[in-house]
């Protein structure tokens, strides 16, 4: 068997390290946390060009993890790991001893690794049980989603988080499902949801069952929630001249990552007053204007990499 790690392409590597590299140069023993260190790729790159620089890698995948650390094994005591989910960066920081720390990484949603196990239940291509947990130790599965949730609760999730315009057709069409057998298989669901959307629609856009699959998936690790919850956090341990690097994969991700980002980087001082209040002046500045995209080549070279937004913020002010 393959190497997983050897196969995976980390997504705008070039760009995350660029951005990191101020930072890093600025201190003398630099802390980065990687908040989705998966197989460890953006980690590996950095440790690799800064050499007094620690990474602490946070990962809730457990084989992820596991293969992470062998990859990173020869780096010793500069990587560190943490299984976490990343909205606990607060407490695994401070579990090393840390107040602050020098910049944070987010590489989100679901893994080429995950999405290449077909076991784990997340691609809609392949027959698996319906699973879509990034942490298998813990948490409800897709499966238990679909057979268990009111059909209002359904809709609105599909809605939300798919951004599903049929959502009503295809719960309707799951609970009349459910209600003669569970629906247990990643190929029930997806025969189940092509079959509820029109034939027109079917025939453009994609896989029909992509939209279906992303807000179960969602549901499932709480994904919106997690970084919602995570990125204040993350911004409370950046320390002056520090950053925070983002990459986003779906629209919600990212809405949520830019309104946050604004309004850390916007002054609290009344717009008439002629001059900023220092109490109440951004202590953040924005480093990416607008969600950055992949070069062409990269698109060349990694066509998962086609919906990615990466934003960037520095911490200007205690």
């Amino acid at each position: 068997m393959n190497d997983a790690s050897t196969q995976h392409i980390s997504v705008m590597l070039d760009r995350c390290i660029e951005l990191l590299s101020p930072t890093v140069l600025l201190n003398e023993k630099p802390v980065i946390v990687d908040c989705t260190l998966g197989l460890g790729g953006h980690t590996e790159a950095l440790l690799e060009k800064f050499p007094t620089l620690t990474v602490i890698g946070i990962d809730r995948d457990q084989i992820a993890l596991e293969r992470a650390g062998a990859r990173l094994a020869r780096f010793g005591d500069r990587f560190k790991s943490a299984h976490a989910v990343f909205d606990e960066i607060g407490e695994v920081v401070s579990s090393l001893g840390l107040k602050e720390v020098n910049g944070v990484l987010f590489d989100l949603g679901v893994s080429s690794m995950q999405l290449d196990e077909v076991e784990r239940g997340f691609s809609y291509s392949q027959d698996a049980p319906l699973d879509m947990r990034m942490d298998r130790s813990r948490g409800i599965t897709a499966s238990e989603i679909v057979n268990t949730y009111a059909p209002g609760a359904l809709v609105k999730i599909l809605r939300t988080f798919g951004e599903e315009k049929f959502a009503t057709r295809i719960v309707e069409n799951i609970v009349k499902a459910r209600a003669k057998a569970p629906l247990n298989s990643t190929q029930e669901l997806a025969t189940l949801v092509k079959e509820s959307i029109p034939a027109a629609t079917r025939r453009t856009g994609g896989n029909p069952a992509k939209r279906t699959f992303q807000a179960l998936r969602i549901e499932a690790n709480d994904e919106l929630g997690a970084i919602t919850r995570a990125l204040p956090i993350a911004l409370d341990l950046i320390a002056v001249g520090g950053r925070v690097v983002v990459l986003s994969f779906q629209s919600l991700e990212d809405r949520i990552v830019k309104e946050i980002f604004v309004d850390r980087s916007t002054s609290k001082s009344p717009r008439k007053l002629p001059v900023d209040l220092p109490e109440l002046a951004a202590k953040f500045a924005m480093v990416s204007k607008s969600g950055e995209t992949p070069t062409d080549e990269e698109l060349a070279a990694n066509p998962r990499s086609a919906s990615v937004r990466l934003r960037a913020i520095e911490k200007v002010a205690a």
